[in-house]
């Protein structure tokens, strides 16, 4: 799972910029979830979203111009990237939010950075765990825990093995398949495929993976028709939480590398506090402001400019032209 191709250590304010944007893309994710899994299976929702996302990005292929890699090569990585980044995690947090609020999904989302550090250091040779990095991944999801807040943490069932312990399972391994995906993914720079069409490539791939699945277990011919609610979120997870997503997560991942790339997963919950309190004027409080604060703690660590600055700031740097300073030990 090695590559060769170099990532940037440190992102560039672009990066930055197309990061916070995919934070609020994917922070939306939750939300149309939440709204679908009211009247939908998991695995027709998960095939829904990719496939119509799929639709979209074909058309829009075709629009611009482009055409689809036709190597069977490319395709088979589309496939392997289609199962880690959108078949398995799709449905195990889509299952799993059946199960468990949204608020500690989030949670449990948020440990893909810590699960990514570990990934990249044992299959990359550029992007190796630093104790900066591990320690901003640690301050990072405790921000994220305390800016949820207590009441989304009491749901952590530490007892036996029950359906609510599974989803958490659940989500921590779509996490962990996350982690895997983000470095699986950095072939496609190697491979010259660009973003626009890596993203369309896996998404149309894991659909059609995934549809075979859902026509045989849920039979989705079977079930009402959605209502209007919960068409707009079918809608809005395909064409905005993975179609334009992925274009962003594929961009910044073929220069920033998977282990910057996966901090989305941190300011997810920061996009979705700050919409809240901007949209629907809710309140912010104390807990939520210091898990922000420890968020961006964290990602300052891991981003490291800050800390040499501090470090550079702090010592001692003698200007070389002056004479050195001779001390008369026999003076008062």
């Amino acid at each position: 799972m090695s590559e060769t191709a170099a990532v940037n250590r440190t992102m560039t304010p672009i990066e930055w910029a197309m990061l916070v944007a995919l934070s609020v893309l994917w922070g939306g994710s939750f939300f149309f979830t939440g709204v679908a899994v009211k009247e939908l299976p998991p695995f027709t929702i998960v095939v829904l979203r990719v496939g119509v996302a799929a639709i979209i990005l074909n058309i829009v292929v075709r629009a611009m111009g482009l055409a689809m890699p036709r190597q069977g090569s490319v395709w088979a990585a589309f496939f392997g990237m289609g199962l880690l980044n959108n078949v398995v995690p799709f449905t195990l947090f889509v299952w799993g939010q059946t199960h468990i609020a949204s608020g500690l999904a989030s949670i449990l989302n948020a440990t893909t950075p810590l699960f990514t550090v570990i990934v990249a250091h044992l299959f990359t040779s550029d992007e190796r765990m630093t104790a900066n990095r591990l320690a901003g991944v640690l301050i990072g999801l405790i921000g994220v825990a305390v800016m949820i807040g207590r009441q989304a943490l009491s749901g952590l069932v530490p007892g036996a093995l029950g359906t609510d312990m599974l989803a958490q399972l659940a989500c921590l391994g779509a996490a962990l398949s996350y982690g895997f995906a983000g470095v699986y993914g950095r072939r496609f720079k190697r491979l010259g495929v660009a973003p626009m069409l890596t993203a369309t490539g896996q998404v149309t791939a894991s659909a059609v993976m995934l549809a075979p699945v859902a026509l045989l277990v849920e039979h989705p011919w079977t079930l009402p028709v959605p209502s209007l609610p919960v068409l707009e979120a079918i809608l809005g997870i395909a064409a905005l939480s993975t179609a334009l997503a992925y274009v962003l997560y594929f961009r910044i991942l073929a220069t920033a590398g998977a282990t910057n790339l996966l901090l989305v997963t941190f300011l997810i919950p920061v996009s979705a506090l700050i919409l809240g309190t901007l949209v629907l004027r809710e309140p912010l409080i104390g807990a939520q402001l210091l898990g922000m604060a420890m968020i961006g703690l964290g990602l300052a660590a891991i981003d490291g400019r800050l800390l040499r600055l501090l470090c550079d700031r702090l010592r001692p740097n003698p200007d070389p032209a002056l004479p050195p300073i001779e001390h008369d030990l026999g003076r008062d």
